[in-house]
């Protein structure tokens, strides 16, 4: 099977006309950061600490200003500037990670298409970590490609009930808003045709900087000229929560500095706010943890695909289910912060999945 990869960078021309990429350099900088030795942070990336050097005197030659601080007794350190350059290649690469996969299913599923390799999983979905990790894994198994586009929960319903994809990936909040939440799937839904396959419980809420120096404890502190937030774009689910929640507290959108500011994945949420453009975000915990954040927890949901109850049996409904099933795949997402693989992989009717009727706990094998 052809496996595409597509990679983000940024390359830094100085007035010369000379490049440097920030790809090989991050690393190194990192390395440098978390262990204060130019010399040891070399050894691990397996570079002599001449040609360490040689890098970081390149880099800094078109940057125009020093990447280290040395100190007596206390080795080498990261200038505000190379901070920076840490975090700018990071928040290219994480604010970019879910096109950039997107793309690269598109393109791989449509040569493994052209080479006759395997069913291709087409999984249309909400963003989630979850959902991430099920796709890596039907990666690895070789019969199968996958074309993963994440997308709008109600563009990834909707696109199952016109036949364009094999998974629908979706979430619903447990409690207050559940049923309002659930009248956007109805329409598209058929209880005779589709089934839900549970994938996961999760939690979702705000994303502050490491420490909270804003001292936000809840949503109505968003309404604080002093904070500035990001949000998710309109349509999504994410988006759709976060409006709700304002609402039921009396909180006025307008009133909150940034709402109008979007990224399109829980990743690109965190990553926006560990590098300092906002004070607070909203998505799912591991995204939060992932950038050493802080996390104040919201929202309880679940997580679950749509799919055609016909076809469960057969290629590749049936290797999907399989994984879900797998004890390796749920203690992977028993990793994730935040996240319940409890029943993961049941099979639930739409209209008790879309009431959020309780789980037997036991998955009902087709």
């Amino acid at each position: 099977m052809i496996e595409i990869k597509c990679v983000a960078q940024l390359l830094v021309r100085d007035s010369a006309g000379r490049e440097a990429s920030l790809t090989d350099i991050v690393p190194l900088l990192a390395l440098i950061d978390e262990t204060g030795s130019i010399a040891q942070a070399a050894g691990e990336r397996q570079l002599s600490y001449r040609h360490a050097w040689g890098l970081l005197r390149a880099l800094e030659a078109r940057l125009g200003g020093e990447l280290i601080t040395k100190a007596r007794g206390k080795g080498s350190a990261l200038s505000a500037l190379g901070k920076a350059v840490v975090q700018a290649q990071r928040a290219c690469t994480e604010r970019l990670d879910s096109p950039l996969k997107q793309l690269e299913n598109e393109v791989g599923a449509e040569l493994n298409r052209q080479l006759g390799v395997g069913a291709t999983m087409r999984i249309h979905a909400s963003h989630g970590y979850a959902v991430a990790a099920l796709v890596a894994r039907l990666h690895a198994q070789a019969a199968n490609s996958v074309d993963i586009k994440y997308r709008e929960s109600a563009e990834a319903v909707a696109a199952l009930a016109r036949g364009e994809c094999d998974f629908a990936g979706f979430h619903l909040p447990r409690g207050a808003f559940r049923e309002l939440c659930a009248d956007i799937y109805r329409r598209w839904l058929d209880p005779r045709r589709h089934v839900l396959v549970y994938l996961t419980a999760r939690k979702q809420g705000l994303f502050l900087t490491k420490g909270n120096p804003k001292g936000v404890r809840g949503l109505d502190d968003l309404a604080r000229p002093d904070v500035r937030f990001v949000n998710r774009q309109p349509g999504s689910g994410t988006r759709l929560l976060v409006d709700l929640a304002l609402n039921s507290i009396g909180i006025d959108p307008e009133r909150i500095n940034g709402y109008a500011s979007t990224e399109l994945t829980h990743t690109a949420i965190a990553a926006f706010v560990a590098s300092g453009m906002a004070d607070a975000g909203f998505g799912v915990a591991p995204a939060a943890y992932h950038f050493g954040l802080d996390f104040v927890p919201v929202i309880d949901e679940d997580y679950y695909f749509a799919c055609d109850r016909a076809r469960l049996a057969a290629q590749p409904l049936a290797s999907a289910l399989a994984v879900l099933r797998s004890d390796e795949f749920r203690a992977g997402v028993a990793a994730l912060e935040g996240y319940d693989p409890a029943h993961c992989g049941e099979l639930v009717d739409v209209a008790a999945g879309l009431r959020g009727v309780a789980l037997s706990g036991a998955a009902d094998r087709a």
